[in-house]
């Protein structure tokens, strides 16, 4: 074995073991939902606290501005943090959001929604592309949270219910902020399980007075206003 393959093999595998060591010190997101701690899944029939049976057809909202505060009081911010959950394609249901952190963590802080800027930036790539379904126009910017289904208390056509909350504008601007603390016990493997539970949201609305909502205002603003409740670190 000439003196140049040893090289070769020696930096190769010193390339994988670096890429293993950068994988295990990657933190994850793994975004999980329930109903009312029941697993969800799309189709199926749930009863929320205001006596509505309904199921689910569509769920899909953006987790952005991911940070990390540390014990020491320093903090991570992930750059470009803009993630599309859609529960139809689990692979966009875990994600990594940062690497080599060695520091124990104190919280974690995300956006429900997309800022203003990205709403008036035009043409986007990844997971803020128009053609994802998520993005109304310049005007009125992403949808920030998208739930639909039926549900028999809906005097609608089919029974269907659709919830398209979004707005960058004031005052009507729907993005939210949400900090959860976090201790070690809850990072097992580099992963944090972000559970969102949708029997929370639909305890506080009654679907025969509210069940179709479209439009950037005040309506969106109290769902926008809900979904700060309805996550939660397991």
């Amino acid at each position: 074995m000439n003196i140049k393959f040893k090289l070769f093999i020696g930096f190769f595998l010193l390339c994988v073991g670096l890429s293993a060591q950068n994988k295990m010190d990657s933190l994850y997101i793994e975004v999980n939902l329930k109903f009312n701690q029941e697993d969800f899944k799309l189709n199926s029939t749930y009863v929320s606290a205001q006596k509505d049976t309904l199921s689910f057809e569509t769920v899909k909202f953006y987790l952005t501005g991911f940070q990390l505060e540390f014990k020491d009081k320093s903090t991570y911010s992930e750059n470009n943090s803009y993630h599309l959950i859609d529960i139809e394609i689990p692979e966009t249901m875990q994600f990594s959001i940062a690497n080599h952190i060695q520091k124990e963590i104190k919280s974690i802080k995300f956006n429900i929604g997309v800022d203003s800027l990205a709403s008036v930036s035009g043409a986007m790539e990844g997971d803020l592309d128009a053609t994802k379904g998520m993005y109304w126009a310049w005007q009125s910017g992403f949808i920030n949270f998208k739930i639909e289904g039926q549900s028999p208390s809906c005097k609608t056509r089919k029974n269907k219910f659709q919830f398209h909350v979004g707005g960058y504008l004031q005052p009507y601007y729907s993005m939210k902020s949400i900090e959860i603390p976090i201790n070690k016990s809850q990072i097992p493997n580099n992963k944090i399980n972000l559970v969102l539970d949708l029997g929370k949201l639909f305890s506080e609305i009654a679907l025969k007075e509210t069940n179709t909502i479209m439009i950037p205002g005040k309506e969106a603003m109290k769902i926008a206003d809900l979904t700060t409740k309805i996550f939660s670190i397991e």
